[in-house]
């Protein structure tokens, strides 16, 4: 028997490119934990998905992985996405440290929750980077606004991780498109922090980018950090 889901792409999140092997091989690790999690809850079908325990490895003063699923892991989620009848199955969260070529450091906390149909992760990046500078590193990106921030909705290719859950080995490969916006965490584009929110389909269809956005609009105002003028 063979299960497999997708991630997104390190690479399509701009100043990002530049990652090292290990941060893939720690991508498939926690997949293969994340699928350990799926197949338990899916015969725990009566419990509803708790964020799972992680140690977050930033100072106090950035948002923990563990405060983003708390954001996202929400009752409401399957009808923001249009699927009302789904039910979030896993829910996770970590806070690391990413370092880019030339050794420099940026927290980079995330959480993630599946359903059966949809993924959707929520990231807060601290690179100093604003909304306008990252439209400029991303050519299919349409500027646009979510709740008055400036914002940026672009796709980012997502890669496939597949199991063979009878002989225990993953497989990796090109998946489908995940869809994401990118916004500022002031009304300002002033370079101090984004929020990112990015959604993709466990069938590697497109995306829808109203349920992106709906999203967006109603988890956003829940995270620390969030500053609504």
């Amino acid at each position: 028997m063979t299960e497999g889901f997708s991630e997104p792409e390190k690479n399509g999140r701009p100043g990002l490119q530049a990652i090292a092997a290990v941060a893939l091989f720690a991508v498939v690790v926690g997949a293969l934990w994340a699928q350990k999690q799926f197949v338990h809850q899916k015969d725990a079908s009566a419990e509803p998905a708790t964020c799972s325990t992680s140690d977050d490895h930033l100072p106090a003063r950035y948002v923990s992985g563990a405060r983003l699923c708390a954001a996202l892991n929400r009752p409401d989620l399957p009808a923001l996405l249009g699927t009302s009848r789904e039910r979030i199955e896993t829910a996770d969260g970590s806070g690391e440290w990413l370092t880019l070529a030339g050794g420099t450091k940026i927290a980079e906390p995330e959480a993630t929750v599946t359903l059966e149909t949809y993924s959707v992760k929520l990231t807060a990046s601290y690179d100093d980077m604003t909304v306008s500078e990252a439209g400029g590193l991303l050519g299919d990106a349409r500027r646009t606004t979510v709740l008055g921030h400036p914002a940026l909705l672009y796709s980012s290719p997502t890669f496939s991780i597949g199991f063979d859950l009878g002989g225990g080995k993953a497989s990796t490969g090109p998946g489908g498109t995940a869809r994401c916006v990118l916004v500022s965490k002031h009304g300002k584009d002033d370079g101090k922090g984004t929020y990112e929110v990015s959604l993709w389909r466990q069938d590697d269809v497109p995306p829808d980018d109203t349920a992106l956005v709906r999203v967006a609009e109603q988890v956003l105002p829940t995270v620390p950090g969030w500053n609504g003028h």
